[in-house]
């Protein structure tokens, strides 16, 4: 191995399709609820979305899971939907109840969001906490950047909240294409200069998060989870060649097969609904993968923790693996049991 490659921080060499001894490490949501700094700073921010728009508090819980757990990335501290309020969407957080936003269903609505160009002075604070954090991160952390997937992001526009069954969206589907096919070209679009501008500012890797994706079936996969990603990844490198692309396309079952040689994404992260023995079989031959210890282990801990983990690690070891949860962490998840998870994974 050349020196140069040795040198390379782990993150980006499985991202370059290296099998690695120990595999790299980071989780979703990993500057988060369960950590008491984080939420000691949110409260000196005095609410979420403050949080977000304060560059230097937004890099601070960004950097506090690498100092406690020395994860190989970080991931900039923003929310996916920065982008629709950024688009002229009114966004505001419920305590207890996560996400509100003003709703776009019809045309109208529709034309009075905002032109793709127009986002930046909205979202100008995340590109200067993704500055901040490219001189604040030790050197062998890689910094990840990400966008929500414009289906999912849709489906928070057209609801005006989160919903179980996307529902919402799917009628404005099925009544209205064209608005509908309006919304995704927007934040498709959209998304393409928010994640271009990020790399811009110092981010190593993106991430394009499809939470709701699992909700697309048959043809409607192809067309709105698929062919966005395909877009904003063939746009992304385009204009940064050899900007490695992680893909999140949650809950896509047999979809997640082929999806990296169909999008151009240098690695598909996937969720604990399949098993790490499937994935290795079927998505990893075609390159990295990400994943795909269940949450819930954050929270119980335990044997139960140490042999999912081994479990994973083994299934993956014979080509590309970047580490991680099936979904984020969540809120009463035990911060020792994370530190339990590390020392597994790199045989402390």
């Amino acid at each position: 191995m050349s020196e140069q490659k040795s040198e390379q921080k782990l993150i980006l060499r499985a991202l370059a399709g290296e099998t690695l001894p120990t595999p790299p490490i980071w989780m979703m949501r990993q500057a988060g609820r369960y950590l008491p700094e984080y939420r000691a700073t949110r409260e000196k921010a005095g609410d979420f979305l403050s949080l977000c728009y304060n560059s230097d508090l937004a890099a601070e819980v960004t950097l506090q899971p690498i100092r406690r757990y020395g994860f190989d990335a970080a991931i900039l501290f923003a929310d996916i939907l920065l982008l629709p309020q950024a688009l002229g969407a009114d966004l505001w957080f419920v305590t207890g109840e996560g996400p509100r936003l003003s709703t776009t269903t019809t045309e109208d609505q529709l034309k009075a969001l905002k032109d793709k160009d127009a986002i930046h002075e909205v979202l100008n604070p995340v590109y200067e906490t993704v500055r901040i954090l490219t001189s604040e991160l030790p050197k062998e952390t890689t910094l990840i950047g990400f966008a929500g997937a414009p289906w999912t992001v849709a489906t928070y526009m057209i609801a005006g909240r989160g919903t179980k069954d996307q529902g919402p969206a799917h009628a404005l589907k099925a009544e209205n294409r064209a608005v509908f096919e309006g919304i995704i070209d927007l934040l498709t679009e959209g998304t393409i200069e928010y994640l271009s501008k990020q790399i811009d500012a110092g981010a190593e890797v993106v991430k394009l998060f499809d939470s709701w994706a699992g909700s697309l079936k048959g043809e409607d996969f192809d067309r709105y989870a698929l062919e966005p990603a395909k877009k904003i990844i063939t746009e992304l490198k385009k204009r940064h060649p050899g900007i490695p692309v992680i893909a999140f396309p949650r809950e896509a079952g047999d979809k997640y097969i082929g999806f990296a040689k169909a999008t151009g994404a240098d690695c598909v992260a996937i969720d604990d609904s399949v098993t790490a023995e499937w994935a290795a079989e079927h998505v990893q031959v075609d390159g990295c993968v990400q994943g795909n210890l269940a949450s819930r282990h954050m929270v119980s801990g335990g044997q139960g923790l140490i042999d999912e983990t081994r479990r994973i690690v083994k299934a993956f070891s014979k080509g590309p693996h970047i580490f991680n949860l099936g979904h984020g962490i969540t809120p009463d998840a035990d911060p020792d049991n994370v530190q339990l998870m590390v020392d597994t994974v790199r045989g402390d």
